[in-house]
């Protein structure tokens, strides 16, 4: 019996060696880098206990402007000092006479760090390479000048590029085969989103000494730098934007407090953006509480501006010219007109902008075929894969962009009544329009009736500026509009600036001849008690220029506004001659 009990025990004990040596293999052997469901990296949390560190880059991907300036970093000489040196006997009066400070200002700073620490914190003294140059011929253990990156407070065009945070998990589903840097930031939204498996890095480049577990020095003060051993990556986004137009709509939006909308700059040979400002205004502290959508991207109620596409229409199907005539003293109802223009033809009702002229073709188009204006709007370059898609290595139609998907109708319903219709050509009842949609027709236009995809992002490249993947022009596919009617299409959205009885004079003194058109959009909202005073709209501009050899298409929106406030000419006009200076100076 007592043999038995031993036999036991011994069983007992051999299976629980078992089951602690399986256990210590799993964690040193075979699940050191993905342990456990939450896939901890065993190694990092490791190291990250018995070290203190401090980032020098992220690891993560640069977005870059057209001009292959930096848009989301900026790089700072910086000072960086560790914990130990309080500790030791160090020339800190010959770093203090060279950074051109108080030793006392170093002294405190240093009292109270607990980590490695870059002098000045938030806001770094920048040093020059003259001072970096003199530090570190000091060769002081633990004190370092070098080039730090740090994220910018304001990215421009920062809801086009996105942002970024941490979430362990997602990353794991993105990328179940990537056991490192779980923790590094990944995109959530915009161009950081689309191009995050480009971006994300293996590891951070970082400055580490040992501690013991008080966090003094370990083996020393040997201060050791670990970088990623491939020098091509990360890889870096260059995108279209031009760094010093952003920055210029940016100003004339803040200019005019533009609280809602924003503006949009194509360049129309290459079919890119050249600069995308939307407001409100995204906070990089809290990205979410309502700066973060891109409502240049979001389909929005584009009121006259949609007329441009109903000419287009009765043009090409040969509904109407500039022989026929339209009864513009009347409304859409067949009451008289607030402003009466008498009985005029196609031309000059876009000039004026004359509703009933609209409110007629469509239903006229719509009678022919109830799906014509949706086609017209795709053959103009309104709607369909307006931004660049297509197949990137192991992607097939890979969207750089996410853009939200427009309507002409809302419902079989709405083509079947004759009064919806006639909401519907003057650009209200359910359309909905992106304002790069819009952008991408005055291009379309412009060009002769030729219509391309849109891009964000020219190419993805190696560290050392030689492209990995370059993403050519594309034209979009299906039928477009006839050269003679966007001739035609070009001559009238002139008009609207350039003629006695057109909408935009305002324009006529901006610095590049402008062609486009005007829109006033309904919203159904209202600021305060529900009063035609208190009604808001949405105040477009959309067109191109110069003119004569057209080179930008620019959209301008005011949303949310009443009929006396936020004027859109003025916001228009600034901006031209805004790349206009820039253009010419």
């Amino acid at each position: 019996m007592k043999r038995k009990r031993i036999r036991l025990l011994s069983i007992f004990l051999l299976l629980c060696f078992f089951l602690l040596s399986g256990r210590l293999m799993q964690l040193q052997l075979f699940q050191t880098e993905s342990y456990s469901k939450h896939k901890i990296n065993l190694l990092e949390e490791s190291v990250s206990q018995r070290t203190q560190q401090l980032v020098i880059e992220e690891g993560r991907g640069e977005f870059l402007d057209r001009n292959g300036e930096a848009l989301t970093y900026q790089e700072k000489n910086v000072l960086v000092l560790f914990p130990f040196l309080k500790k030791m006997d160090w020339p800190l009066d010959e770093v203090a006479r060279i950074m051109g400070v108080p030793t006392g200002t170093i002294q405190s700073r240093l009292e109270h760090a607990k980590g490695p620490i870059v002098f000045g914190g938030k806001e770094p003294l920048q040093l020059t390479e003259s001072q970096m140059n003199e530090i570190n011929a000091l060769e002081i253990q633990g004190v370092f000048a070098l080039t730090k990156k740090f994220r910018r407070n304001e990215v421009p065009a920062s809801q086009l590029i996105g942002v970024t945070g941490e979430n362990a998990d997602v990353f794991h589903e993105r990328y179940p085969d990537k056991v490192k840097g779980a923790n590094q930031k990944i995109g959530v939204s915009g161009l950081q989103e689309s191009f995050d498996e480009w971006l994300v890095a293996e590891e951070e480049a970082k400055l580490i000494y040992h501690v013991d577990a008080r966090g003094g020095p370990l083996f020393g003060v040997d201060v050791k730098y670990l970088a990623p051993a491939n020098p091509f990556y990360p890889l870096n986004v260059k995108t279209t934007i031009d760094g010093k137009m952003q920055q210029a709509l940016e100003e004339v939006a803040n200019t005019y407090s533009i609280q809602k909308g924003g503006l949009l700059l194509l360049d129309i040979q290459k079919s890119e953006i050249v600069a995308s400002v939307s407001r409100p205004v995204m906070k990089s502290s809290d990205p979410f509480s309502g700066g973060a959508t891109n409502y240049m991207l979001k389909a929005l109620i584009p009121g006259s501006v949609f007329k441009t596409v109903v000419a287009a229409a009765a043009m090409d199907e040969g509904i109407a010219d500039e022989s026929r005539l339209f009864a513009c003293d009347e409304d859409i109802r067949g009451d008289r007109a607030e402003k009466a223009h008498g009985d005029i033809n196609i031309k000059t009702s876009l000039a004026v902008s004359c509703n009933r002229t609209f409110a007629d073709l469509a239903n006229e188009l719509t009678d022919k075929d109830d799906h014509l204006l949706d086609e017209y709007a795709e053959k103009i370059g309104l709607l369909g894969d307006i931004a660049w898609k297509g197949n990137v290595f192991h992607y097939e139609d890979f969207p750089q962009l996410q853009v939200s998907e427009g309507r002409i109708f809302a419902s079989q319903e709405h083509r079947d009544e004759p009064k919806l219709v006639s909401q519907t050509g003057i650009g209200q009842q359910e359309v909905r329009v992106s304002p790069l949609g819009i952008a991408n027709m005055m291009a379309t236009i412009a060009r002769g009736g030729e219509k391309y995809q849109v891009s964000a992002v020219s190419a993805v490249e190696y560290q050392n500026g030689t492209k990995m993947f370059s993403f050519p022009k594309q034209k979009m596919e299906g039928d477009t509009i006839t050269p003679y009617t966007a001739m035609k299409l070009q001559q009238y959205l002139r008009g609207v600036v350039n003629s006695p009885e057109g909408t935009a004079p305002y324009l006529q003194t901006a610095a590049y001849t402008i062609a486009g058109k005007t829109g006033t959009a309904q919203t159904g909202k209202y600021r305060g008690e529900e009063k035609k005073e208190n009604e808001l709209y949405n105040k477009w501009f959309a067109g191109y220029f110069p003119f004569e050899h057209p080179r930008y298409a620019l959209v301008a929106v005011n949303m949310d506004v009443k009929l006396d406030e936020g004027g859109i000419y003025p916001i228009y006009k600034d901006s031209v001659d805004a790349v206009y200076h820039l253009e010419n100076n």
